[in-house]
C-alpha cells in the first residue's frame, strides 16, 4: 500500500470526525481500509511462512512448510 492511500484513509477519518462524509466518501473510505487490511495480512502471513525453529533433537522445522503450504522449489 503506498503512503498516498494511507494518508488519504487518515483525511477521510478526520472529515468524518469533523463533517461527516458522502456516500462516495464513505465507500471510498471502505475500500482503502479493506485493502490496507488484505495487505497487513499478506505481510503476516509472509512472515509467518518464513519463520524456522530448531527442533531439541537438532532439526530444523519450517513452519511455512509445515503449516503455510510452502512447497519446496526443487531444480
Amino acid at each position: 500500500m503506498n503512503p498516498n492511500n494511507i494518508e488519504r484513509i487518515n483525511e477521510l477519518y478526520h472529515k468524518s470526525q469533523s463533517v461527516g462524509l458522502t456516500e462516495e466518501e464513505k465507500a471510498e473510505q471502505a475500500a482503502l481500509r479493506k485493502a490496507y487490511i488484505e495487505n497487513i495480512r499478506s505481510n503476516m502471513r509472509a512472515n509467518l511462512n518464513s519463520i524456522s525453529i530448531q527442533e531439541k533433537d537438532g532439526t530444523i522445522t519450517d513452519l511455512g512448510k509445515k503449516y503455510g503450504g510452502i512447497q519446496d522449489v526443487q531444480s
